[in-house]
């Protein structure tokens, strides 16, 4: 389990210090990550991930897997089985401790008796928008509901009748009798159970009550025996009903959450709703396209586990919302490739260069190291022959004053290879458009170094036509075009048209076309490039996941 960059140095781990200073829960720490199976965990789950199982290894402790299975009408066993994927890639195992709130269903009813039992809970007929009215405002107080004082034995009976499925959706509720003034609405009588006659992804047709994420998370926390439960901050005014509940149900070594500033990221949604709207509308390919902020997604992209748990540790444990740079996630994505990626050559934009004095039917090969960051990473060998693909941006016929790159009768290296200069230049005749050069190598120049000292400014990477893999490349940017994309307005109006590039029939090594889907790779001068599940050894697909400049970097040091 990936626990070598959790820093045990916040607010959290001071919390847990004291408890076990003073022996509370026998001096054990027991977390959970509690997902809700309605869709694919996003950047900003992976934050808890690290937070949860990283404070509880850190401790000597456990971290349970709970799926908050609670809405049967937007749950699918397809995200149950994806965030444990994205856990497991993540680098974090809950062992055997992967439990279910369906699982306590039957203990959660019983616990609603006893709560109806003593008076603490009623059976309420208001509809919504009823409920809403009788709440009150954040300066008025609420008015009791007319069904709040029913008898004991009339609401039990209604509570079981609606167990037994003889209401409607919306005909009743089960609420909390608690303070229809207090001045945290949260706890004017919530809502404890709500009828929903749908399938269950787990339990099928056996309810159709259902309780709400209010009820549940506490009493599934004192099921499992969590000590630390630990939430984002939205769950701050929830906090006394967690509370409230336990009291009144009596649990011993009753757990405590803790609220912590959840992850925001610049031009990112981290939504669920607004992330499945993007999908079923079809604003990107699925809740795996490399342009969402999910961890299915950036996986895809060519983004490291390794990387997401370094970005957590530096981004830190807070209590105050806070929106982090887009920038700062890729630094550390970037600073990860780098150290890891072997470096390849690839020609994204080809344009055709015949060497006229390189024999026709001769095939040189050049060792080139795999990557100068990682000596152990070793070495590879490049196929080279008389006709070569390079980029079209690396060729000028009229070079401004500081083009160091190819221009006709100007000498450049190629990557590792020959020097070479440009003679001719072929044109399409009605267009003018340039489709091949004529260029001469020196074969003094083998390796890139020219024996009597000479230096050349310029230095291109290439391909050997003769050996190039014809591959497609899509090249990714932000999947939207403004900072704060959920502020305000609709999303679907701040989606960047310009998100998505695809590539066809560009040139890559040999080398680079048996590489398996996930495969990361630099591509030189380009960027990082990780292999798509699309792929295929006929027709490579690549993924750019992030560009060589590191904006963020340069800032910070500034």
């Amino acid at each position: 389990m990936a626990t070598q960059e959790y820093n045990a140095s916040n607010f959290i781990q001071d919390i847990i210090n004291e408890d076990r200073a003073a022996g509370r829960y026998g001096g054990r720490v027991h977390t959970r990550f509690p997902p809700e199976p309605n869709g694919y965990l996003h950047i900003g789950h992976a934050k808890s991930i690290c937070l949860n199982f990283g404070i509880a290894a850190a401790n000597g402790g456990l971290c349970n897997l709970r799926f908050d299975d609670t809405n049967p009408t937007t749950e699918e066993v397809e995200y149950v089985e994806a965030i444990k994927a994205d856990i497991h890639w993540l680098g974090f195992d809950w062992d055997d401790r992967c439990f279910t709130a369906s699982g306590y269903f039957d203990q959660l009813y019983d616990w609603a008796l006893q709560l109806i039992g003593k008076g603490k809970a009623y059976v309420c007929d208001l509809g919504l928008e009823e409920m809403r009215e009788y709440r009150g405002t954040v300066t008025e107080p609420g008015r009791p509901s007319p069904y709040r004082d029913r008898s004991v034995a009339e609401n039990l009976d209604l509570f079981r009748r609606m167990k037994a499925g003889e209401f409607p959706n919306g005909a009743r509720v089960l609420r909390a009798k608690i303070d229809m003034a207090a001045g945290n609405m949260i706890m004017r009588d919530p809502v404890l159970y709500r009828i929903i006659h749908a399938t269950h992804h787990r339990t099928g047709a056996a309810w159709c009550i259902y309780p709400t994420y209010d009820y549940a998370h506490p009493l599934s926390d004192a099921i499992e025996g969590i000590t630390h439960s630990l939430c984002t901050l939205e769950f701050e005014d929830h906090r006394p009903l967690y509370n409230w509940l336990l009291e009144q149900l009596q649990i011993p070594d009753a757990p405590k959450q803790i609220e912590f500033a959840r992850l925001n990221l610049t031009h990112t949604i981290t939504s669920k709703r607004a992330l499945r709207r993007l999908v079923e509308e079809g604003h990107v390919g699925g809740w795996d396209d490399p342009r969402m902020p999910t961890l299915s997604g950036m996986r895809r992209r060519g983004y490291t586990p390794e990387a997401l748990r370094n970005f957590c540790t530096d981004v830190g444990v807070g209590k105050t919302n806070s929106v982090v740079s887009l920038a700062q996630l890729e630094h550390f994505v970037r600073e990860d490739l780098n150290r890891t990626a072997p470096r390849m050559m690839a020609v994204l934009k080809p344009l055709k260069v015949v060497l006229v004095n390189y024999p026709e039917d001769q095939t040189d090969e050049f060792t080139v190291e795999n990557n100068p960051e990682d000596p152990a990473a070793g070495s590879r060998v490049v196929p080279f022959s008389r006709t070569l693909f390079i980029e079209q941006e690396d060729f000028m016929e009229e070079p401004p004053s500081k083009y160091f790159r190819l221009s006709p009768g100007r000498e450049v290296r190629l990557k590792g290879a020959y020097f070479i200069t440009c003679q001719e230049v072929i044109k399409d005749s009605q267009t003018g458009e340039v489709l091949e050069l004529r260029c001469t190598y020196d074969p003094a120049t083998r390796g890139g170094e020219a024996p009597d000292g000479r230096k050349v400014k310029g230095t291109i990477h290439w391909v050997s036509a003769r050996h190039a893999v014809d591959a497609t490349v899509r090249l990714y940017d932000s999947l939207f075009n403004t900072e704060n994309p959920g502020e305000g307005g609709d999303i679907v109006a701040n989606l960047n048209p310009d998100s998505l590039a695809v590539l066809t029939g560009c040139k890559v090594e040999p080398s680079v076309s048996q590489a398996r889907a996930g495969t990361r790779v630099q591509f030189l001068r380009h960027g990082y490039f990780c292999v798509d599940p699309d792929s295929s050894p006929e027709l490579p697909v690549f993924n750019r996941t992030i560009t060589l400049k590191d904006t963020w970097a340069g800032a910070r040091a500034r």
